[in-house]
C-alpha cells in the first residue's frame, strides 16, 4: 500500500494517508451508502448495525478532512449514506435503537462531525432531511448507556446538534458529564467506570472526548473547558511515559485493534490549543506514531484495516470488533481539522524529551521502566474484573512490554496452548492453568510492586516485582493445600527465519534476547513454543519459562528475567546472602516479606 511510502512530513501527507485507507473502503458500501459492508467476520451485534459502525468509524478522520479541505468523490457517497441511513422510508435506515445499543457508539461520530463541518454535513440537507436526522440521533437521550465512557457518546451528539441550531437535551449533558466526573482519580487520570480499568480509555476516549468538548463548549461553558484542558495537561505529562522514540506505544488493556488511536490524545491536544508540552515534541510523536503503524503488517490484501495490533488477529480481538471497528483508529485524524497556517503544521518535528529511566504512575498503578527504546510497564492488576475477553492477558501479567507486546491463549490445555508470558501459571497437575485474574491486595511503590492474589480458595500466592530492565525480579511465596505445578513466564521472543540460538537459561533471535534464571526455588528451565499468534506484535514465539512441581505447604521463588530487543549488556542480578542485587540497588529478601509488601 501506498502508506507505507509516505513520509508523513506534512499535513498533505496526512491527508494522504487517510485518504489511502479510506478509498479501499468504496466496494463495501452498500446499495443505499449507508453501511460499509467489510469482512467476512461477525461481533455481538448485527451485521446491519457492523456495517452502520464502519460506516460511521469513517467520520472520524472523514470530518476533519472536509472541516478544512472541503471536499471528495467518497463524500458525497457519505452523505447520501447519511441522508439514506436517517430516512425511516429507505431501505437502508438504521434503525430504532434501544437500551445499551451499539448504534450508541456510532452516533457520536455524526454529533462531531456537526461540531466541524456543519458546511458539509449540515447544510447540503433539505429540511426534511435535517428533521430525519435530529430524530435519528435524539434517540440517544431516551436510552440507557453503559455506565463508563460511553456516557460521552449523548453529550457529543447533543452538542453537534446544538451546533447548527437544531433542538438538544442540555439536561443530558449536564448529568452525564456530571456522572464522568465520578470517574476521575486526581494527577489527569480517569478509570472508565465505576469499577473499571485504567487502560487506553483513559486517553482516547475520556480525555479525546473532553478535549473536543472543551473546544467546541468553551464559550458556553468555560468552567468544564478548563477543568478537562488542566487534566489533559496534567495526564500528557504521564502519557509522555508510554512512548518511545522509534513511535511506538505500549500495547495494554482492551481494544488495542485501535491500534493508531493511541495517539488521538496527543491530535486532540494539539486541536484543543495546549501546548504544555512543546508542540514540535507533540508533532514528532504523533507523526513519528503514525510512521511506525504504516510500515506494519495491519491491511488486509484489499487495503483495509484488519481486526489485530501488528498483524491481522482474532485472538485478541474483543467480542465488540466487527470488520470496521478498527477505524476507530481514525480519530487521531482529528489533526486535520487544523489550517494549514496553524503552527503545528509550520513547526519542526523534536524528538521526545529526556524521560526518566523509571516512573511511578501512582493512578494507573504502573511503574514504567525505559532503556533506550525499550519501554515497560510493571504493574500491580487491579482488585476487580470483568468478563472483556482475555481480561487477565490484557490487564494482570506482570509486564507489558512496548517491543515483545504480549500474548492471549489459544486453548485451554497446556503451555503451548496458553502462552503464558509475563505470568505464573498454575495447575492442579493436569495440564489446565489457572492465572491472576484480580488481586485481593496490591501496593505499587518507586522501587517494588506487591500483590496477593488466589487462583484458587485454599491457593494463596503474594508476589513482589522488582521492576528493572533489562532484568527484572519477581518473588512467589505460594502457600497451597493441594498440589501444583507452576510455570513463571517471561517475555515472548518473536522467531525468525534466519536461526536461532538457544541456551539452558536464554533464546536469541534477531528479534532481541530473552532469558529466566531462578535465583532461589530450585525451578528448572524450560523453552515454551507457544501456539502461533498469540503473541501481539510476533506471530510466532518463544518464551523462556520456570516449571516446578510443588507438594502441599509454602514455597518461595526469587526469578529473574531478562529482555532486551538489542542483547543489551547488563549485570546479571544474584540473590546472595539473602540480599537481592538488581542494576545498583539491593533488597533484604527478608524485609520484603516480612512487612508483606
Amino acid at each position: 500500500m501506498m502508506v507505507k511510502q509516505n513520509p508523513l512530513q506534512t499535513k498533505k501527507d496526512v491527508e494522504k494517508v487517510l485518504l489511502d485507507m479510506w478509498a479501499p473502503l468504496e466496494p463495501y458500501y452498500d446499495q443505499t451508502n449507508s453501511r460499509i459492508r467489510v469482512g467476512q467476520t461477525a461481533a455481538a451485534y448485527s451485521e446491519s448495525v457492523a456495517g452502520l459502525e464502519c460506516f460511521s468509524r469513517v467520520l472520524w478522520g472523514a470530518a476533519p478532512f472536509i472541516a478544512s479541505h472541503g471536499s471528495t468523490t467518497l463524500w458525497s457517497k457519505h452523505l447520501q449514506g447519511i441522508v439514506n441511513g436517517t430516512d425511516r422510508e429507505s431501505e437502508g435506515y438504521w434503525g430504532e435503537i434501544h437500551d445499551y445499543d451499539q448504534r450508541i457508539v456510532e452516533m457520536a461520530a455524526f454529533g462531531y462531525a456537526l461540531c466541524l463541518a456543519p458546511e458539509q454535513v449540515w447544510e447540503p440537507l433539505s429540511e426534511d432531511q435535517q428533521d430525519n436526522l435530529i430524530n435519528w440521533l435524539s434517540q440517544i437521550n431516551q436510552h440507557a448507556a453503559h455506565d463508563c465512557n460511553w456516557l460521552f457518546f449523548a453529550v457529543i451528539v447533543n452538542i453537534g446538534l446544538k451546533q447548527v441550531g437544531a433542538p438538544y437535551d442540555q439536561a443530558t449533558i449536564e448529568h452525564n458529564l456530571n456522572r464522568i466526573d465520578d470517574f476521575y482519580l486526581g494527577d489527569g487520570w480517569y478509570k472508565d467506570g465505576e469499577v473499571a480499568h485504567v487502560d487506553y480509555y483513559t486517553p482516547f476516549a475520556l480525555h479525546y472526548y473532553g478535549l473536543f468538548y472543551a473546544t467546541v463548549m468553551e464559550k458556553d461553558d468555560p468552567e468544564r473547558a478548563k477543568v478537562y484542558k488542566e487534566r489533559a495537561i496534567l495526564f500528557a505529562r504521564d502519557f509522555l511515559h508510554w512512548f518511545s522514540e522509534d513511535g511506538r506505544a505500549l500495547p495494554y488493556g482492551r481494544s488495542l485493534t485501535y491500534r493508531f488511536a493511541q495517539c488521538s490524545f496527543w491530535s486532540a491536544y494539539v486541536y484543543a490549543g495546549l501546548d504544555d508540552i512543546p508542540l514540535g515534541t507533540v508533532k514528532g510523536i504523533i507523526l513519528r506514531h503514525f510512521r511506525y503503524w504504516c510500515k506494519q503488517d495491519i491491511f488486509q490484501p484489499d487495503g483495509t484495516l484488519s481486526i489485530g495490533y501488528h498483524y491481522p488477529n482474532l485472538l485478541m480481538a474483543e467480542n465488540y470488533n466487527a470488520p470496521g471497528s478498527p477505524y476507530w483508529a481514525f480519530k487521531s485524524f482529528l489533526l486535520l481539522a487544523l489550517p494549514e497556517d496553524h503552527p503545528f503544521w509550520q513547526v519542526d518535528e523534536q524528538p521526545l524529551p529526556s524521560l526518566p529511566k523509571s516512573k511511578r504512575l501512582a493512578k494507573a498503578s504502573l511503574v514504567i521502566k525505559r532503556h533506550d527504546e525499550h519501554v515497560v510497564a510493571f504493574t500491580s492488576g487491579y482488585q476487580h474484573t470483568n468478563a472483556h475477553t482475555h481480561t487477565s492477558s490484557k490487564y494482570e501479567k506482570f509486564a507489558y512490554s512496548n517491543y515483545f507486546g504480549f500474548s492471549v491463549p489459544r486453548g485451554e490445555w497446556g503451555l503451548d496452548q496458553g502462552a503464558f508470558d509475563n505470568m505464573l501459571a498454575l495447575s492442579e497437575q493436569d495440564q489446565l492453568f489457572r492465572v491472576k485474574r484480580q488481586v485481593m491486595e496490591k501496593k505499587v511503590e518507586n522501587d517494588y510492586i506487591y500483590m496477593v492474589w488466589a487462583p484458587w480458595q485454599d491457593v494463596d500466592i503474594r508476589t513482589w516485582i522488582i521492576p528493572g530492565l533489562p532484568w527484572h525480579i519477581r518473588i512467589h511465596e505460594i502457600t497451597s493445600k493441594r498440589p501444583l505445578d507452576i510455570a513463571d513466564g517471561g517475555f515472548a521472543l518473536g522467531l525468525s527465519e534466519s536461526g536461532i540460538t538457544i541456551d539452558e537459561k536464554s533464546v536469541t533471535t534477531d528479534h532481541g534476547q530473552v532469558s529466566a534464571i531462578a535465583l532461589s526455588g530450585d525451578a528448572e528451565n524450560k523453552h515454551i513454543y507457544p501456539n502461533a499468534n498469540t503473541n501481539l506484535m510476533q506471530k510466532r514465539t518463544v518464551i523462556p519459562t520456570l516449571t516446578k512441581s510443588l507438594n502441599k505447604g509454602t514455597h518461595l521463588f526469587v526469578h529473574a528475567f531478562y529482555g532486551s530487543p538489542t542483547q543489551a549488556k547488563a549485570e546479571l542480578p544474584r540473590l546472595e546472602n539473602g540480599i537481592i542485587y538488581l542494576e545498583d540497588k539491593e533488597w533484604k529478601l527478608a524485609d520484603l516479606i516480612e512487612k508483606r509488601g
